[in-house]
């Protein structure tokens, strides 16, 4: 009799967590360093390279923009989520780790440079919020308890930040916050079909861990 395999337990904490927490921390030093270059040399002028809506000189800014902070209180603000949030997502391993935050910065990024507001859109927060909705529904897509038990503790800790896909305070660009959030939603999607397809054919699936 055919059997098939069994459906691998998602994991909601990285198998190492102290190379994933390395990991996160050597990338929030990156994003420091590269802050620190941009105080010390204004001429460089590096947050001119966001995104810069409908306008072809800022498409490229897609790539740099999550990068880049507009200060030390924007990049400060950032930290915590960046290194919780992202310490969560390395539970499917480093290679969904890497498609997941792609998923989420591609579309974060055009999506903004579609719909934004006419001026330079840089920060890490579109991915945060894209790595935000990943973690609270993942679970539901996977039907996995333990990571739903995740989703509940995020939202009640961190759910208030959902409002910042809304239109609202000047300055703060809602638009990647939003299309961040959509790359987040696309990417949980896309796992748990991978998943599905992995313990179905018994071969890798799209964005599987």
């Amino acid at each position: 009799m055919n059997r098939l395999p069994d459906r691998p337990r998602p994991r909601v904490l990285p198998a190492n967590p102290l190379r994933a927490a390395v990991g996160m921390l050597i990338a929030t030093a990156a994003l420091y360093g590269i802050e620190f270059y941009d105080q010390v040399n204004p001429a460089a002028r590096l947050d001119d390279n966001g995104i810069l809506p409908r306008d072809v000189s800022g498409l490229d800014g897609i790539l740099w923009a999550p990068l880049l902070h507009v200060d030390w209180a924007h990049l400060w603000a950032n930290t915590l989520p960046f290194l919780v949030l992202g310490w969560l997502v390395l539970a499917g391993g480093i290679g969904q780790f890497i498609a997941v935050t792609a998923t989420v910065w591609v579309i974060g990024g055009v999506g903004t440079w579609v719909v934004g507001a006419p001026a330079y859109h840089i920060g890490m927060s579109g991915v945060i919020f894209g790595w935000m909705v990943f973690l609270l529904v993942r679970g539901f897509f996977q039907r996995s308890v333990a990571q739903i038990l995740v989703a509940v503790a995020l939202f009640f800790y961190w759910g208030g930040m959902l409002w910042g896909v809304l239109p609202g305070k000047e300055g703060i660009s809602w638009e990647g916050h939003l299309f961040g959030a959509l790359g987040g939603l696309l990417a949980a999607w896309l796992v748990a079909r991978g998943t599905r397809r992995q313990v179905t054919s018994g071969g890798p699936g799209t964005l599987a861990g």
